[in-house]
């Protein structure tokens, strides 16, 4: 079954279209559900969610794009949803550009495997994890970052900033 043919059953309702679906995207979303949420029964929510979202939205995808990214960006936005309605970025404040200046070469990531930079990219304060995964890993711009969370690009900067300072002291202290 091909991707048009994929879509197109589960708009129909065809449950083996919507395991199929499922089994394909399960294992990837679970991993971009991880990464915005600390815990494991939150990121099965999260994960629930997002695929209620897709199936819901199934039909509002017109193939512009790769199928790949618009699942993501689904479980992305799903992911940005639940931390925006817990409000986290409250109290997050900006920093000088000196502070941002201040960042080191990032040499130190070469030295530990990606499953231990996700592991300490999982324990970062929910603010800094947010925007270092939106920034550094989904590729978003701190503009695009700053019109979805509903904050300041100098505060989604500071953010980020934050978070590689914090990530490089982990990495450094291990």
């Amino acid at each position: 079954m091909d991707e048009k043919q994929l879509i197109k059953g589960c708009i129909n309702g065809d449950r083996k279209a919507q395991k199929v679906l499922y089994d394909k995207y399960s294992r990837k979303m679970m991993g971009v559900c991880l990464r915005y949420v600390k815990d494991t029964e939150d990121a099965r929510d999260l994960m629930q969610e997002g695929f209620i979202k897709l199936f819901t939205n199934l039909g509002t995808y017109t193939g512009n794009g790769s199928f790949d990214g618009w699942v993501r960006k689904i479980f992305v936005n799903c992911a940005l949803e639940r931390l925006r309605h817990h409000d986290i970025l409250r109290d997050a404040g900006d920093i000088d550009d000196a502070n941002c200046a201040e960042i080191p070469d990032e040499t130190f990531v070469s030295k530990i495997s990606s499953d231990e930079l996700m592991s300490y990219v999982k324990s970062l304060p929910d603010g800094y994890r947010m925007v270092f995964n939106m920034f550094a890993i989904e590729g978003y711009s701190h503009k695009e970052i700053s019109e979805k969370l509903h904050i300041l690009e100098s505060t989604s900067r500071s953010q980020y900033a934050r978070a590689r300072k914090l990530l490089q002291k982990m990495i450094l202290n291990n």
